[in-house]
């Protein structure tokens, strides 16, 4: 395991490398991706091979990506409620089988769209459930102040197999057909398990309080909604992306009718993207010394915008080439710098579901935005579109500014500052809903800030599991001051003493100071009755 977060990180954006449990899952990792983009070559070849539709050409990219908006916020509840090891471990499984079953199927000839399009989709199922669940385990490897560094080596690490996967995977598919390709695919998933099952995660102890999959999915989207920090991180996530789609979507086009280009010409402009990538990952800590996050990422548009905006007039191939490593290193640097934000203001107990909402984000941002500046496209036109994309991403970059990203340097371990509440027998776990007040008292002249102190202190209460908050005043009593606040059960209720926060405990002292009181304020516990409760009372009596 890392070290506490702490303690002092290493220096670097390649620091993390220096932790071994991190090096080998990263470099598991890269090769797992290498071989995914490897079985991607062979199944978008093999579909013009199969069929000449162009629909099923095209199906083969809905296939690959409905998965992911069906199944993004499932995923990060499923990997926050489960052993994330042994669900990473399911899932490369799970892939290895979908990569070992198109081989079989492509040696004996029996492979047809329809098994192709199926298998593409469950693939895109194993994706969907790697992707929030890997990023989620981040945390556990590296220190805090590592963390961004440690989210770039994995941007990195994409970059790096994207430009080799490719490459890899039209060499042996052209060399010994596609069901080389597949096989490398389904060796690389040997050495990601091999990784996992040499990862010894330490076992958290089951307490009774795990969550459930429909509770906890109610409890993400509960966090989502009164957490101002992550939707900042998604307003300016959208935003970006929505504007920055544009050259995403209509890159085939430029290369095609602007540039002149071959197909392969097309895969030298997306290979000069993965280069720029990783040049960009290497300048990255450099630039993160001299910049924050808000700073990263306006550069970052304002680098693709001007990519754009030039490739809007046609300019040369090797231009263009050139380009595209520009593109390529902005685009790391976006990626990075919002992923970072993320991470860095969601708790551990949420961490799946928070970024499972943030690829939701990220990728209907780049399906609408692919959409929509392809209608426009229709309309005035490739290169006009390009310019207006580009003019609307500084623009729109420029008003945003001013939203800043959070710093993502609140304490978010558990305090477990709460005591335990006072019990006159055990209550049943699903018992519920479940009623807390805290009566408060408060000079008159202090209610104002008070007021305000605890309005910023119902957002965290909504975030730890509340659904409901207020604030009553005594009708006869104007220093008493009762808030409330309820929760789903009992055992909810238990969660939230373990989820409250470092940071929300600062809140919550900051709140303390107005109290007037000879003691703290007096807690109370409320369970709900219900005639089915009343009945099995009475029977034990």
């Amino acid at each position: 395991m890392a070290e506490p977060a702490e303690n002092k990180a290493a220096s670097g954006g390649f620091a993390p490398l220096k932790i071994p449990v991190f090096a080998v899952l990263w470099g598991a990792t890269v090769l797992g991706n290498v071989g995914s983009f490897m079985r991607d070559v062979a199944s978008s070849w093999l579909v013009t091979d199969l069929s000449s539709n162009p629909s099923a050409v095209a199906l083969m990219q809905t296939a690959a990506t409905l998965p992911v908006f069906l199944l993004a916020i499932p995923a990060g509840v499923l990997s926050d409620i489960l052993d994330r090891r042994r669900f990473l471990i399911f899932v490369q499984i799970l892939l290895a089988s979908v990569s070992g079953t198109l081989l079989l199927l492509s040696q004996s000839g029996a492979l047809t769209v329809e098994y192709l399009l199926a298998l593409t989709f469950i693939g895109g199922i194993g994706g969907a459930l790697m992707g929030p669940t890997w990023q989620s385990i981040v945390p556990e490897l590296v220190p805090r102040a590592d963390l961004r560094n440690a989210v770039a080596l994995n941007s990195l690490g994409i970059n790096i197999a994207r430009a080799i996967g490719p490459a890899a995977g039209g060499l042996l598919l052209a060399s010994f057909g596609a069901g080389a390709a597949y096989g490398a695919d389904v060796l690389s998933y040997v050495f990601v398990v091999a990784a996992l099952l040499w990862w010894r995660r330490p076992k958290v102890e089951d307490n009774g309080l795990s969550e459930h999959f429909f509770g906890a999915f109610r409890a993400g989207i509960r966090y989502a909604r009164a957490s101002r920090e992550l939707h900042v991180v998604l307003l300016r996530a959208a935003v970006f992306f929505v504007f920055s789609s544009s050259v995403w979507a209509l890159l085939p086009l430029v290369a095609r009718q602007m540039l002149g280009g071959t197909a392969g010409f097309y895969g030298i402009l997306l290979g000069a993207v993965g280069a720029g990538a990783i040049g960009g990952a290497v300048l990255l800590p450099r630039l993160r010394q001299r910049l924050n996050a808000d700073g990263l990422v306006l550069v970052a548009a304002v680098i693709t915008a001007v990519v754009m905006a030039l490739l809007s007039l046609a300019p040369p191939q090797w231009l263009a080439v050139l380009l595209l490593l520009a593109l390529g290193g902005g685009w790391i640097i976006a990626l990075t710098s919002l992923n970072g934000a993320a991470q860095g203001v969601l708790p551990n107990w949420v961490r799946g579901r928070g970024l499972a909402i943030y690829l939701m984000v990220f990728n209907g941002a780049m399906a609408a935005g692919s959409l929509l500046w392809g209608l426009i496209a229709q309309e005035i036109g490739v290169a006009a579109t390009l310019l207006a994309g580009g003019v609307g991403l500084l623009v729109i970059s420029l008003v945003f500014h001013r939203i800043r990203l959070p710093e993502g340097e609140a304490d978010l371990q558990p305090s477990n500052h709460w005591p335990e509440p006072l019990l006159n027998t055990p209550v049943e776990n699903d018992r519920g809903p479940v009623m807390i007040q805290v009566e408060y008292r408060v000079r008159p002249e202090d209610r104002p800030q008070f007021l305000r102190t605890l309005q910023r202190l119902s957002r965290v209460r909504r975030r730890d599991g509340a659904y409901a908050w207020g604030l009553t005043e005594h009708t006869a009593d104007p220093q008493c001051v009762m808030e409330w606040f309820m929760v789903e059960s009992w055992a909810e209720h238990l969660r939230q003493h373990q989820r409250v926060s470092h940071a929300d405990a600062d809140l919550q002292q900051e709140a303390l100071q107005f109290h007037i009181g000879p003691e703290k304020p007096v807690v109370h516990h409320f369970l709900s009755l219900d005639l089915r409760h009343l009945e099995r009372q009475a029977v034990k009596e």
